[in-house]
């Protein structure tokens, strides 16, 4: 009798766990796919993941906090909407003064200078952007902001078309305070590669290029990038993963096309992207240089794909940490300068 109960009592717990499995891949599975297709707001805080912010409570007002030397935070305003912005002055630069006039007298002062454009997730504070800004200080005045939603920017929620217009602003104010001899370089990483670009090609239209743009960690095009996405690695597999989850994502505007965003950029461009990559596959961006070297007409400029070994685990992060990414950067800023002034001298003739 007592081995009767046991049996029941086993088999009433096999059902009920069978029940709980059946009852959380339906939820996962199916409701989580369903929901994510029907609302706009998940979507937009799965792409731009701009609610991910750590550490928190970040004194941006205090760049030398998080070890930046010779750097101000300032704010702009795009159509109303708040920025948050830091300036790094060049390595060599040792400010007597330190207010906004000063940094600014120094933006106009004739050298390089190149605005970063960070990836989803973060702030302007993330640790590994602030070793870049380091990094990048040795050739440019850096110039490095939060789009809205991020930071301590404007809480506006982002679309693509805003940070876009974020980007183009940034690059209006630059033009605005440097000298005619500086050139003006766009850095992009991961999300920030498409930004970069996609603002490139529109301000084509109003009369400027830059004078070189690097992409590290670039995708070809969101619509490939999805399946990769740390949040939809659960759903890639589902028979139902382009109805719930990439569709819904294209048709409602987060595109972020690299691949032809990048044919409108008429300038020299170095892309950059470690093999060990996991949040953005190499051959994503493997993918967006064989598209640019084969449809770019010769007089865009040229297009340079540097590999990173796996070897060397520097993921999507921490290219920054490659020895040899100084010499990388040095020549391609050299190689930029003489193509765009051959452009130029071209044009004029």
């Amino acid at each position: 009798m007592l081995w009767m109960k046991r049996r029941r009592f086993k088999k009433r717990i096999t059902i009920l766990t069978l029940k709980v499995v059946i009852i959380i891949n339906l939820l996962v599975f199916v409701v989580i796919p369903l929901i994510f297709k029907f609302s706009y707001a998940l979507q937009r805080k799965a792409v731009f993941l701009n609610f991910v912010n750590l550490p928190e409570n970040n004194d941006y007002s205090q760049p030398k906090v998080f070890g930046l030397e010779g750097a101000r935070n300032f704010y702009l305003y795009n159509n109303g909407v708040k920025l948050g912005v830091w300036q790094i002055l060049p390595s060599q630069v040792i400010p007597n003064k330190t207010d906004d006039n000063t940094f600014e007298t120094y933006l106009g002062n004739g050298q390089d200078v190149i605005l970063y454009n960070h990836g989803n997730a973060g702030s302007r504070a993330t640790a590994h952007r602030v070793e870049m800004y380091k990094f990048l200080s040795n050739f440019f005045h850096v110039i490095t902001y939060d789009y809205r939603g991020y930071g301590d920017s404007g809480d506006d929620p982002p679309t693509e078309a805003d940070v876009v217009s974020d980007c183009k602003f940034m690059v209006q104010w630059i033009r605005s305070k440097i000298s005619p001899e500086s050139h003006i370089f766009i850095w992009g990483h991961s999300l920030g590669t498409s930004i970069a670009l996609s603002a490139t090609s529109t301000l084509k239209k109003e009369g400027f290029v830059p004078t070189g743009i690097i992409l590290e960690a670039p995708f070809n095009n969101f619509r490939d990038e999805i399946g990769e996405f740390p949040l939809a690695l659960l759903f890639k597999y589902l028979p139902w993963f382009e109805a719930c989850i990439v569709n819904p994502l294209t048709n409602n505007g987060f595109v972020f096309q690299s691949d032809e965003y990048i044919l409108n950029a008429d300038c020299p461009i170095l892309i950059m992207h470690a093999e060990d990559d996991r949040t953005v596959p190499f051959e994503l961006g493997k993918k967006l240089y064989t598209v640019a070297s084969e449809k770019r007409l010769e007089t865009q400029g040229s297009v340079q794909f540097q590999s990173f070994p796996k070897k060397f685990h520097y993921g999507h992060r921490y290219i920054i940490r490659a020895p040899e990414l100084h010499d990388i950067v040095e020549r391609f800023i050299r190689k930029a300068v003489n193509e765009t002034e051959m452009i130029l001298l071209g044009e004029k003739n």
